[in-house]
């Protein structure tokens, strides 16, 4: 069995096929996602997503690792709405692994998911529509100017991030993708169709860290 390009017209209940990614990190929309690719099925998949420029699906372990430790290993637990990505660069790491850059796309949900022989998830997958665009309140402008710091930042600002800092969603995405977030509270932000409310979350995680740090 061989995934198909995202297409929400594969099947006819608007399903399609997506090969997923198990990883202990989120991807959201817009962000950029750096990895080191080693395992077969990894390295066999991105190479046929870069042959046909197709996408593939980033999903949180739930429980599980995100490499086979044993052959008796069981595929892990994963979250069920993850991100589209798509490869946007690669080049040889100088270790001789395989590294990429993927760019976040769409929210999708796992309608369910099969381990193939090569022990690659491929998963049935519905996308889920982009929110409306939401402005960001002028309640919300600590929270970009932080992001305009972190994007300034020197480590930051030479991965290439854009985002617009008028939009909430992107705000939002961004943040969660910079600060040290606990991965399942970023979680929780993904699956959250409201902007405004995944602001206001982010408003009480930094207001906490600030008042940890005696801030």
């Amino acid at each position: 069995m061989t995934a198909s390009t995202a297409n929400p017209e594969a099947q006819g209940d608007g399903a399609f096929e997506l090969p997923l990614f198990p990883l202990g990190s989120v991807l959201f929309p817009g962000g950029l996602l750096p990895l080191q690719i080693f395992e077969t099925r990894y390295v066999d998949m991105v190479k046929r997503c870069m042959r046909d420029t197709s996408p593939f699906g980033v999903v949180l372990i739930l429980d599980g690792h995100e490499a086979r430790r044993d052959r008796g290993d069981r595929p892990p637990q994963i979250a069920t709405v993850g991100t589209q990505a798509r490869i946007v660069d690669f080049t040889e790491l100088p270790n001789g692994l395989l590294g990429i850059t993927a760019r976040g796309e769409r929210r999708f949900r796992v309608q369910g998911a099969e381990e193939q022989s090569d022990h690659l998830l491929l998963g049935r997958v519905t996308e889920i529509p982009d929110p409306p665009y939401v402005p960001v309140p002028a309640d919300s402008e600590a929270l970009v100017e932080i992001l305009r710091q972190l994007l300034e930042h020197p480590a930051v600002n030479q991965l290439g991030i854009e985002a617009d800092l008028e939009d909430a969603r992107a705000v939002a995405g961004r943040l969660a993708d910079l600060l040290p977030v606990d991965p399942r509270f970023k979680q929780g932000l993904l699956e959250q169709d409201d902007p405004l409310v995944c602001l206001a979350e982010l408003e009480r995680l930094v207001h906490a860290m600030q008042e940890q740090n005696g801030g």
